[in-house]
């Protein structure tokens, strides 16, 4: 793709298909209700406030309908409601690293299984790396109230047989009695919780409050940006403790999936990371950093598998064989 120094936003993956200004025409056009929320920044051109929960849901509703196809969409109050553009980066990302052990051609089409370990209310994982790759996914959680509102998403899409959803029982566990024993997944990824307390989730929220609010600041803003319940936002130990939960029950299911991976939203716990998959044997891990203007974002990525066994589980699957199965 070439380069568009004047409006290409930094650093986001070549295939993401949000390079450039936003089109506000095309999005209104598609979406009339969004005509309410948009704003003039401070350069005169056209944008929306984003410290405002309603205009980030009706934007991101607008986006998903222009740019994928997805006609019906929406979360109850209160539920995370996440940034599109660096949500797509880490599925380009994954896709990339597929590619790596496959003669540097993406995998494509419902032969690749993908579990979303937390996907949410707002299943926006599994929306964006099915319209994008055609890929099947499972998406899971430990909220009842998120998966119901998932499954209204993707039966008013016609997407419930691309798209599966599955409750975790036991929300202590991450992947231990979640798989079943003949499933596979040739990649797993994970938005974990960032914070250790509500407090902490508090204060963080209200740094990008204050930044958001700097353009006028008698605004008066909400306490936690972009909504998220308790599980979305923060769990005892915080970003570590439940990623290396996940990296030791990986171990335990390490047949079962090509690449696990998960984003990791400090780089300075990605010390703690590296540690704990050694400890839990990994062959490989690699770190893949990514940006979406001036936020840095990272996701980490591990498997049990040499070259040699990454490469027969592609060819496995070209043949219609294990990673399609479940």
């Amino acid at each position: 793709m070439p380069n568009k120094p004047a409006a290409t936003k930094p650093l986001l993956h070549p295939r993401n298909r949000h390079q450039g200004r936003y089109d506000f025409p095309a999005l209104i056009a598609s979406s009339p209700e969004l005509a309410a929320f948009v704003i003039l920044n401070p350069y005169g051109k056209q944008s929306i406030d984003f410290a405002n929960p309603e205009a980030v849901k009706v934007f991101n509703r607008a986006l998903l309908r222009q740019l994928y196809g997805i006609a019906h969409w929406d979360i109850p109050p209160g539920y995370l409601c996440p940034p599109i553009p660096g949500r797509a980066d880490y599925l380009h990302g994954l896709a990339d690293l597929l590619a790596a052990d496959n003669g540097a051609e993406i995998p494509r089409g419902a032969g690749v299984r993908v579990l979303d370990i937390g996907c949410g209310a707002n299943c926006i994982y599994p929306l964006l790396g099915h319209a994008d790759y055609g890929w099947r996914f499972l998406g899971s959680d430990i909220d009842r109230v998120a998966l119901k509102a998932a499954g209204v998403i993707l039966r008013s899409n016609r997407l419930d047989k691309a798209i599966a959803l599955r409750l975790q029982e036991r929300p202590e566990q991450i992947l231990q009695g979640l798989l079943h024993a003949d499933e596979r997944f040739d990649l797993t990824l994970c938005n974990p919780p960032f914070h250790a307390t509500r407090d902490e989730a508090t204060r963080g929220s209200q740094r990008k409050w204050r930044n958001l609010g700097k353009l006028d600041p008698s605004r008066q803003l909400p306490t936690l940006n972009f909504g998220g319940q308790s599980n979305e936002l923060y769990c005892e130990g915080g970003e570590v403790a439940f990623v290396s939960r996940l990296i030791a029950e990986s171990a335990a299911c390490a047949s079962q999936v090509l690449w696990f991976s998960t984003l990791v939203s400090k780089a300075s716990n990605l010390p703690a990371v590296s540690a704990a998959l050694k400890r839990a044997g990994a062959h490989q891990q690699c770190t893949v950093e990514m940006a979406q203007g001036q936020k840095q974002s990272r996701f980490v990525a591990w498997t049990f598998h040499d070259a040699a066994q990454r490469q027969a589980w592609h060819d496995a699957r070209g043949q219609g064989g294990r990673s399609s199965a479940g």
